[in-house]
């Protein structure tokens, strides 16, 4: 296929600018909400789950929430208004939480709840639910606005920060491809055993790094496949 000259390549400064505009944006709505970010959301879970949060009975869940379509927003409307969308969809967010919930902007039109209490694990699917149900944030036109909501519990789905937060990524995920506007939970998943795919010198090295971690080798290949398929926006 002849390709078209006239359209000029991608260059490493067009990556650098594209940056700087998201930087600046979420930056402007995290000014405006003041959440903590998604490296804190990492830290604060990591914290939790390394705390004796299982001895003394406390239930910990987390929740990612996506804003469903709304890149149409910003290209229809503009950056300005999709800031003030996210900022509503933040604040709804935030004054809807139970006491024992702290709300989080991951990133994007994402974000994350870390629960700490005595909420059992149904009770904030219930909550998430009516969280959803109850999403009154409109786009500048009047329609109304919905979110997708994954969810997955400590101890129970994972006890490793990334893991946790894997399962509960997986769940958005399903819940999206299943259309959005619904709260999923994360579920047992189906494993398939290591194929030939890895050489034998990085399976050596991954079974020295469980040992040392004092986890599965399957737990630190999820994670390792989580980073890449963020790393390439899938």
């Amino acid at each position: 296929m002849k390709q078209d000259s006239s359209r000029r390549p991608i260059t490493a400064e067009d990556h650098k600018e594209q940056g700087r505009i998201l930087a600046e944006k979420q930056s402007a709505v995290n000014d405006a909400l003041k959440f903590p970010t998604g490296s804190a959301f990492d830290e604060d879970l990591g914290e939790i789950l390394a705390s004796d949060a299982e001895a003394n009975g406390e239930v910990v869940a987390i929740a990612l929430i996506d804003c469903d379509k709304f890149d149409h927003i910003n290209k229809d409307f503009g950056r300005e208004a999709g800031d003030k969308v996210l900022v509503s969809a933040g604040e709804y967010i935030r004054d809807s939480l139970p006491e024992d919930a702290k709300v989080y902007r991951i990133g994007g039109d994402e974000f994350g709840i870390i629960f700490r209490g005595t909420m059992e694990r149904e009770e904030i699917f219930l909550f998430l639910n009516d969280l959803k149900n109850n999403y009154s944030v409109v786009a500048p036109d009047g329609e109304r606005q919905t979110v997708t909501v994954g969810m997955a519990t400590a101890f129970e789905d994972a006890s490793r920060c990334a893991e946790l937060v894997r399962k509960a990524d997986g769940a958005l995920f399903r819940a999206k491809v299943a259309g959005g506007n619904k709260v999923a939970m994360a579920k047992e998943e189906k494993m398939v055993p290591k194929t030939s795919h890895f050489t034998q010198d990085q399976l050596q090295r991954l079974a020295k790094l469980a040992k040392r971690e004092g986890v599965g080798e399957a737990i630190l290949l999820r994670e390792a496949v989580d980073l890449l398929l963020k790393k390439y926006d899938i």
